[in-house]
């Protein structure tokens, strides 16, 4: 059957909180979102369920990485510890959607989203000084990504705005879910996606939790990198982590972290599988292929026959339109699949450190000038 259009709220939720204190922040944060949090927490009861994993193993999973969290970041345990209580929703209930990705690895017929992200490092020659000198060359990244997942969360996410801490945070998150894409005070961006590992499962830092504790702690990216790979993880994602002057791809996994600098134009390309080869031993190849390779061979390959390449984050975000007979880079869900099966770009996101800017399209990169960006600054 054809794929059918999205459907969206009318207006998209904007979360703000802004407290020194973690657990204050969360409050904040479950408060605005009591009335939307029990729906998102049916979904994915529904999804553990199809995946085979019992109420009993989702509670057992999610206390595991809630103590996992307390004892990396006792601060990103208080933050879910204060959505669940502004929320009244038991810690171990949001614990569970934080972990969401861990607790569904155990599935063996509820397969992962699908996202697409570019990023591109770029160097301009320096202005004529007459002679007089100046800087070599100037320069610039930004980036942009599809969140591609269930289409029944379509309506259980958020824009969000989180100040209080070292960092401002602006970006897009899930319902109850701490963190995932953004870019903070310090421009730092991070664009997130998620990859399989045979060892995935549940014990270290949820990489949701993860991404949120870098934007909010990570002065740079060489900050950030430190910072992830002092996490204990049993999961797998990936981070595109970018500044104003450097970018890299990180492959996060049980076995390890390992990076993957820009192509000789300046590029990164992720999909949903690992590019360096110790994780790709291990990789759950099934669950990703061949569509991830398809989809990366097909951006690679558009954006290798682009002479300029785009130069702002918006023209990026045009190379990820798609249509039929093309890899589904823009995805759309096919009415005719079942619950678990129904993959949709359900927003496309770009990210520039030189602004400090996320701008979130509620909307596919089909959707682009159709359709209206909100635009979020992080100061």
């Amino acid at each position: 059957m054809t794929p059918t259009p999205i459907p969206r709220p009318d207006h998209r939720r904007h979360v703000h909180v802004d407290a020194a204190d973690p657990h204050r922040r969360g409050t904040a944060r479950g408060e605005q979102l009591r009335a939307h949090l029990p729906a998102a927490l049916d979904v994915y009861d529904r999804l553990f369920a199809l995946g085979g994993v019992t109420p009993g193993q989702v509670r057992d999973d999610a206390e595991r990485a809630l103590d996992a969290v307390g004892e990396f970041r006792p601060g990103a345990r208080a933050e879910i510890e204060g959505i669940a209580d502004g929320a009244g929703i038991d810690p171990w209930r949001l614990a569970a959607l934080n972990a969401r990705t861990e607790i569904l690895a155990r599935s063996v017929t509820v397969p992962p989203g699908e996202c697409t992200t570019l990023v591109r490092r770029t160097t301009e020659p320096p202005a004529d000084t007459g002679g007089t000198g100046g800087p070599a060359e100037a320069v610039r990244t930004f980036g942009v990504q599809t969140w591609d997942w269930h289409v029944e969360l379509s309506a259980h996410w958020h824009t969000l705005e989180s100040r209080g801490g070292r960092h401002t945070v602006v970006g897009l998150t899930e319902d109850g879910i701490l963190g995932k894409i953004g870019i903070n005070s310090a421009g730092l961006a991070l664009h997130f996606n998620i990859l399989g590992h045979a060892r995935d499962g549940v014990g270290g830092v949820p990489v949701h939790v993860l991404a949120a504790v870098v934007l909010a702690e990570a002065g740079s990216v060489a900050e950030a990198v430190d910072l992830v790979r002092s996490a204990p993880l049993a999961s797998s994602g990936s981070f595109a982590l970018f500044d104003g002057t450097e970018a890299t791809l990180l492959d996060l996994s049980p076995a390890g972290v390992f990076a993957v600098a820009p192509d000789e134009r300046g590029l990164l390309v992720r999909t949903n599988h690992f590019l360096t080869p110790v994780p790709a031993a291990g990789e759950k190849s099934w669950l990703y292929q061949p569509d991830s390779g398809e989809r990366h061979d097909f951006v690679r390959a558009r954006l290798a026959g682009l002479r300029p390449l785009p130069d702002t984050s918006a023209a990026l975000a045009r190379c990820l339109v798609t249509g039929p007979g093309e890899p589904p880079v823009t995805c759309l869900p096919d009415p005719a699949e079942a619950l678990g099966r129904r993959w949709a770009s359900l927003a496309t996101v770009t990210l520039d450190p030189a602004t400090r800017t996320a701008a979130v399209l509620d909307g596919t990169p089909a959707d682009l000038g159709t359709r209206p960006w909100r635009t979020l600054t992080a100061t």
